[in-house]
């Protein structure tokens, strides 16, 4: 054949393969890499999505529970899967935008490695005491925190998750000096919390809301720019302190090299189940308020995190522990 003729076959070879691979895709269960133990915040909105993906895409769709060493057990996992569309990592702040800043040396690079599809959801974050600490307040967190500096312990779901920078960003702004106790994941340090060992910890509505209502727990304050309607009478940390906004959020990532097509159909479908009344409903009840931003708008809001808790974390001089 006419050496033309082959570079011709190569193109339209080339031209017609990824749109073949979408309509092939998926040829088997799809799974969600959630880097963290079943029952954290994460796990709860991936498996509010997955039934709903699993029916548009035909196939099974199952969370896989992947936790340990701050999140980055399951995001290596997620990286170096085949980027084939039937691997997707739901990360969150901490596992996407922070800690590339805070650990030296990663077995993989977030920038490099993944490709985005959407943030999910927005997740409204709580300031939660165990009921037998004598705090109702923000203000009475601080006053005991000063009155026995270097004794007063706080749980989060691991060393440069959004817990401990809640946490350390309170720290810092308070001038008070609480401990931190790592946990491979929230729903573990919720335990530790719900049993009194460790009595506070800044986590997410959608996890601690249950146990508020039931009395469990106590929730002190919100950790964003104003109120949540789903506790309206909970006033916000910057009420007292002044400047302290804590926002956290999901997002949906592949692996890089994934087809632009299989990215695609995957977005529109995701896109559409946050958009469903029922699960927007549901997902906004728990505090994760359902955004579906594109690929584009996604990366671009990774970086702009990045950024934002470098200046954040070199300030409070925020560390992995």
């Amino acid at each position: 054949m006419h050496r033309a003729s082959w570079f011709a076959l190569i193109f339209a070879f080339t031209v017609l393969s990824d749109p073949a691979r979408a309509q092939t895709f998926p040829s088997r269960p799809v799974r969600i890499i959630v880097a963290f133990p079943a029952g954290g915040g994460t796990d709860i909105v991936a498996r509010t999505l997955s039934p709903k993906l699993s029916e548009a895409l035909g196939q099974q769709v199952v969370v896989d529970n992947r936790g340990g060493a701050s999140g980055l057990v399951g995001t290596e996992l997620a990286a170096k899967s085949a980027p084939d569309g039937h691997t997707l990592f739901m990360g969150t702040l901490g596992n996407l935008s922070v800690n590339p800043l805070l650990f030296s040396k990663l077995p993989f690079d977030v920038a490099r490695d993944f490709a985005p599809l959407t943030q999910a959801v927005s997740v409204t974050f709580m300031l939660y005491v165990h009921p037998s600490l004598p705090v109702k307040t923000v203000r009475d967190l601080i006053t005991l925190a000063k009155s026995r500096p270097g004794s007063i312990n706080y749980a989060s779901s691991g060393s440069g998750g959004a817990p401990h920078l809640a946490a350390e960003l309170f720290n810092s702004l308070a001038g008070i000096k609480m401990i931190h106790v790592p946990y491979k994941g929230s729903s573990p340090s919720f335990t530790d919390v719900l049993g009194g060992q460790v009595p506070i910890t800044f986590d997410s509505l959608t996890q601690g809301l249950p146990y508020v209502k039931t009395g469990r727990l106590r929730a002190v304050a919100t950790l964003g720019p104003k109120r949540t309607q789903v506790l309206p009478d909970v006033p916000t940390v910057n009420e007292t302190l002044a400047g302290y906004e804590v926002v956290n959020w999901f997002g949906i990532v592949v692996p890089a090299g994934t087809p632009r097509e299989v990215i695609a159909r995957l977005h529109s479908e995701i896109v559409k189940i946050l958009r469903m009344p029922d699960i927007s409903e549901r997902l906004s009840a728990q505090g994760s308020d359902p955004v579906g931003s594109s690929p584009d708008e996604f990366g671009a809001f990774m970086k702009s995190e990045t950024a934002k808790w470098a200046r954040v974390i070199k300030e409070a001089n925020i560390r992995a522990d």
